[in-house]
């Protein structure tokens, strides 16, 4: 039942205690117990709200930002990961494998802000041995959600012979 749970909520977390039992074949209070449960574990952390902000009127850029560090004696990557993200500006980090060690997922007001917080927060940081910014210039699928408008999607699958 919590896959199912998880599943669900993860595509819509306003679904009614009542639609998931009714979808699981379960009663409603045993759902309530589950999802209770999963947040007192820590399985469940929140519940955001994806907000497709190119339809809006605010300005808002999004960067990833991959870091070379040093990792720390006894605490390997965590300690460095935790200074990280509790910058404010930063939304996720992840601990990757390949060419660099973390990916730092940011939102600043301009380019110029993110810049900024690169330049003067978490470049001089003294474990941080190399950063590199990609900027995000249009987001189409986030948290398995299309964020393009259905106009565009039509306009992209017409073909003429």
């Amino acid at each position: 039942m919590r896959k199912q749970i998880l599943d669900a909520i993860s595509k819509n977390s306003r679904i009614s205690t009542e639609d998931l039992a009714a979808m699981l074949g379960t009663e409603k209070e045993a759902v309530e117990k589950e999802i209770q449960e999963m947040e007192k574990e820590k399985v469940i952390c929140g519940y955001p709200t994806l907000i497709n902000w190119d339809q809006t009127d605010y300005e808002k850029v999004t960067a990833l930002i991959e870091v070379k560090v040093t990792p720390q004696r006894d605490m390997g990557f965590n300690k460095v990961a935790e200074r990280i993200y509790k910058f404010e500006e930063v939304e996720s980090v992840y601990l990757m494998s390949g060419g660099f060690d973390l990916t730092v997922l940011i939102e600043g007001k301009s380019m110029k802000e993110v810049a900024r917080f690169v330049s003067e927060k978490l470049s001089t940081l003294e474990y941080v041995n190399s950063t590199a910014t990609y900027f995000v210039l249009k987001k189409y699928k986030e948290h398995g959600l299309t964020m393009a408008d259905e106009q565009q999607k039509a306009e992209r699958m017409l073909i003429t012979p």
